[in-house]
């Protein structure tokens, strides 16, 4: 159990070190004021005023932080749903979501500008030294020199359902790795650029790498909505805004349940 003014300090030492947490505060009921930190794989600090309420609003707490949301919640005295004894403030302070992108192609500098608008941290990774560099993706925060799927074992333990995966080297030696790495993971949105006849090829050989159908229904590719995008900035609209659609659940024309040639 930890004082309410030491839960604050510890809330600040997180927030310092970006780590993502979250903080609930009763507001209504008995034990108003009561805090409790909660940060995924530690111990929470503080208290509500009851260890079971704790449990319960810990884990609602963890929920909130994985989808980035705060809110209002109400519960009984020990944490019984559907009461309205105690209600309880979720704030989360989630980090910033993720945008991986594989491939230092033409496309990605447009994806990279719009992505940072969009409150992303991007990272770009291309295993071809010669085109990943600083200086031609000076928007992003990180610039990788490595192959997809090495990245991902690094990495893909931190992704979530707000982070995304764009796959754009038009190459199966790097997009087929990427894609089943990525598949590996929880992310939230996987695109993958490419023709039609590019993508039935690629399905063909994940199949062969024994990627199930559950999985390849992840999979967005072609990348993007059908709005007949063109340009590297177009196709970066595209497939930023099949990202909002997929994670707000709302109906748009994407490119992979169409027919027929990409560009008419």
């Amino acid at each position: 159990m930890t004082g309410t003014g030491a839960v604050f300090d510890d809330l600040a030492t997180a927030l310092r070190a970006e780590r993502p947490v979250a903080l609930a505060t009763v507001v209504a009921g008995a034990g108003v004021g009561g805090a409790l930190l909660v940060e995924p794989g530690r111990d929470g600090r503080g208290t509500l005023g009851d260890p079971d309420l704790d449990r319960v609003v810990g884990r609602d707490a963890e929920a909130e932080l994985q989808a980035g949301t705060s809110g209002v919640r109400h519960y009984g005295p020990r944490g019984e749903a559907r009461r309205d004894d105690v209600s309880v403030f979720i704030e989360s302070f989630a980090p910033p979501p993720r945008m991986v992108i594989f491939g230092a192609v033409d496309f990605t500098a447009a994806l990279v500008r719009l992505a940072k608008v969009l409150g992303y941290r991007v990272t770009v990774c291309d295993a071809r030294e010669v085109f990943a560099t600083k200086a031609r993706f000076p928007f992003a925060d990180e610039v990788v020199v490595d192959w997809p799927n090495r990245l991902l074992e690094r990495i893909g333990h931190e992704l979530g359902p707000r982070d995304a995966v764009c796959v754009l080297t038009h190459d199966h030696k790097f997009d087929v790795p990427a894609v089943v790495a990525a598949m590996r993971t929880k992310v939230g949105y996987l695109g993958a650029m490419g023709s039609r006849r590019t993508h039935a090829e690629r399905l063909d050989r994940l199949r062969r790498e024994g990627v199930g159908d559950d999985d390849l229904a992840r999979l967005m590719a072609p990348i993007g909505l059908d709005i007949g995008a063109r340009t590297p900035e177009e196709t970066a609209v595209a497939v930023c805004a099949e990202i909002i659609a997929l994670r707000t659940g709302r109906p748009a024309p994407s490119l992979r349940e169409g027919e027929g040639p990409i560009h008419r």
